[in-house]
């Protein structure tokens, strides 16, 4: 796991682009705080940054990594961020077919497979990893992001070169990088869901998930983009899942598994998991502890309030299995203030809730008591129909179900969640209608977030936006080839996985908020072998009589505790502020610095009275649902405001 960052700037290569990478690499220094690697090219006007946190290979993976020609010439320069599984297996091959070795990292196979297979090499990487290599000899450069987004990158292609970085703080660190603020994309955070590529900055945008930039320098000395995708969630046709026993799904199910987790705990360190209270953590603790030869360490975040806190359950599976547990408690002073500022740092983008604050202080405890790898459950909801909102939709549009009244018991099951992640109302969108055939559930809430947002805008920033639409930027970004004549719950899975997916769960969720604190986070269900095994089974093999994820279930049912077993998913989240009384003075505290009036004068995003009153309403307000949306509202507004400064 690493941070890479790096310029091509041909015509204009600075005399200072020693200082201007190293400046680079300071802004990533919590990406790879145990080693700086640089590779200067002023020939090509290259320049790429390197910043490495050791795991594998700790004493010979330094990088930049370098692909030899048989003249001594560089050739190929590869900077890695990453892991690569079954890499040992991959390097004895290559090995066999004369390829030789500089390092016992996984990174160099990379090179490698390139040299072996051209830009076919990715079908043969399996992990999270976003990386770079520089094709000397083509004058190319390859920018390449794993399967689902797990590890982020970006660029930028403008007059003064081509730019990229782990981060945009990298990048920006560079003075040919503009940081002009976009508003759609402003707008987008202040509803939670962005448009697959697009990042809070004009001119920057994020490589998609699965895909692959080849950047090539032109006779003239411009550049030609050409963006590949290599990889999707691909469902089969409605009708064309994998029909086979119910015990062949199962049996199936924990050998992919197991096979992941096993991979996982390859490291030159030790390997710890990440345990909360639900089936997908659970599991892997199970497996983990069955696996590895010593007991696992399991870390567990608990909050200061029953309704939200999972750390029994947590602590119940971690005695069925032996586990070392670590339980972190976490209280709402911990969620808030300059807590709550780092964590918008380092996720560059705004989220609706703090969880990914008390995420962000998990992996700094982590570190701090000696782990720097963590295997994670991400994932598991999204291939296996975990989500409430997933269900919502089966029940609704499934023929079968649909004459059934398990859609109305689940919403009343899950009410605390009624103004997040479940709309209180259904509503619709005609440009989802057009590509899916419905709206999907998952998005609605966030619909409502917008039509409360709205009316708090400024005419000035209304004025910036125009007839822009949203959710219809949103629908239209989907592959229709993808979704057409797929299953409903394939559809609404499907459109997660290109939105929420990376945009949250991978982002202030996940990379962004454990390598805060140089932490490496390994989430084990999104190996792509379990995704595909996932894919082609059957809806109601995912989803059984209104149990979700029932395969994984029967797959694990000797590993979980009998509660957990048959416990109905539960959203895993922070308390939001209205919660209690000191929670709301917390927050308040953020509202007074970054919601005064000052700084809505200088950022023109929202009309103070509009603003003030809504924030007086709901100090007034008792009413959960409401005051939910209302946190939403004002955690997305305080960082809006706050990120370009700290940035």
């Amino acid at each position: 796991m690493c941070g890479i960052a790096g310029f091509w700037t041909p015509s204009s290569f600075p005399s200072d682009s020693e200082i201007i990478a190293q400046a680079m690499a300071d802004k990533m220094y919590h990406r790879g705080p145990d080693g700086h690697g640089y590779h200067f090219d002023p020939a090509s006007g290259l320049a790429m940054v390197h910043t490495r946190l050791s795991i594998i290979g700790l004493h010979a993976g330094d990088q930049p990594i370098y692909g030899m020609e048989s003249d001594g010439t560089a050739g190929l320069v590869g900077t890695i961020n990453g892991e690569f599984y079954d890499y040992k297996r991959i390097r004895g091959l290559l090995r066999t077919d004369g390829y030789e070795f500089s390092t016992k990292s996984d990174s160099e196979i990379a090179l490698k497979l390139y040299r072996k297979h051209g830009l076919d090499f990715v079908d043969h990487l399996r992990g999270e990893f976003a990386f770079a290599i520089f094709d000397e000899e083509k004058q190319q450069l390859i920018l390449v992001r794993d399967r689902f987004g797990i590890r982020p990158l970006f660029y930028h292609a403008g007059d003064a070169g081509f730019f990229w970085g782990s981060e945009m703080k990298a990048m920006l660190a560079h003075p040919g990088v503009p940081r002009d603020v976009c508003p759609k994309a402003q707008l987008h955070q202040m509803m939670q869901v962005m448009v697959p590529g697009m990042t809070l900055f004009e001119g920057i945008q994020a490589l998609k998930p699965g895909h692959m930039l080849i950047v090539t320098k032109q006779d003239d000395g411009s550049f030609a983009l050409e963006e590949k995708r290599y990889w999707d969630a691909e469902f089969p046709l409605d009708g064309e899942h994998d029909e086979l026993p119910d015990e062949e799904h199962i049996e199936n199910v924990r050998q992919a598994l197991v096979e992941s987790i096993t991979l996982r705990l390859e490291a030159d360190v030790p390997v710890a998991c990440y345990l909360s209270g639900g089936i997908d953590s659970c599991s892997i603790i199970g497996m983990a502890a069955a696996i590895q030869q010593s007991p696992v360490k399991a870390f567990t975040i608990s909050f200061d309030d029953d309704r939200y806190d999972e750390a029994a359950i947590a602590t119940e599976m971690a005695e069925k299995a032996g586990a070392d547990q670590d339980i972190l408690n976490i209280k709402a002073v911990d969620l808030y203030g300059k807590n709550f500022e780092d964590a918008v740092y380092y996720s560059e983008r705004t989220f609706y809730n703090t969880l990914g604050v008390a995420k962000m202080l998990m992996s700094k405890h982590v570190r701090e008591v000696g782990y720097k790898v963590v295997i994670t459950g991400e994932g598991s909801d999204e291939l296996f129909g975990g989500y409430a909102q997933f269900k919502a939709d089966y029940f609704l549009h499934d023929s079968e179900l649909s004459k059934t009244t398990a859609g109305e018991e689940m919403k009343k099951r899950n009410a605390i969640f009624s103004g997040s992640v479940l709309a209180e109302q259904q509503i619709s969108h005609p440009a989802f209608e057009e590509v899916m055939g419905f709206t999907p559930s998952w998005i609605q809430p966030w619909m409502l977030v917008l039509e409360r947002v709205k009316p708090l805008l400024s005419d000035e920033f209304k004025e910036k936006l125009g007839d822009y639409d949203p959710i219809a930027a949103i629908a239209y970004s989907l592959d229709r080839s993808m979704l057409d004549g797929r299953h409903v719950l394939d559809k609404v899975q499907y459109s997660w996985i290109k939105t929420m997916l990376e945009g949250q769960i991978l982002n202030w969720g996940g990379d962004r908020v454990d390598m805060a604190n140089s932490l490496e986070s390994r989430p084990a269900f999104l190996d792509h072998h379990v995704a595909e095994l996932a894919l082609r089974i059957p809806p109601h093999v995912r989803i059984r009589d209104g149990i979700e994820k029932w395969v994984v279930r029967e797959a694990m049912k000797y590993v979980l505790p009998e509660v957990l077993y048959k416990r109905e998913k539960f959203a895993f989240m922070a308390p939001p502020a209205h919660t209690d009384e000191e929670k709301t003075n917390e927050i308040n505290k953020l509202i007074e610095k970054w919601l005064s009036s000052e700084k809505i004068a200088e950022h023109g995003i929202f009309d103070e009275a509009k603003l003030n009153q809504s924030i007086e309403d709901y100090r007034k307000s008792d009413d959960h649902t409401q005051n939910t949306r209302k946190d939403i509202i004002l955690n997305h507004a305080i960082a809006l405001h706050a990120i370009d400064e700290l940035i």
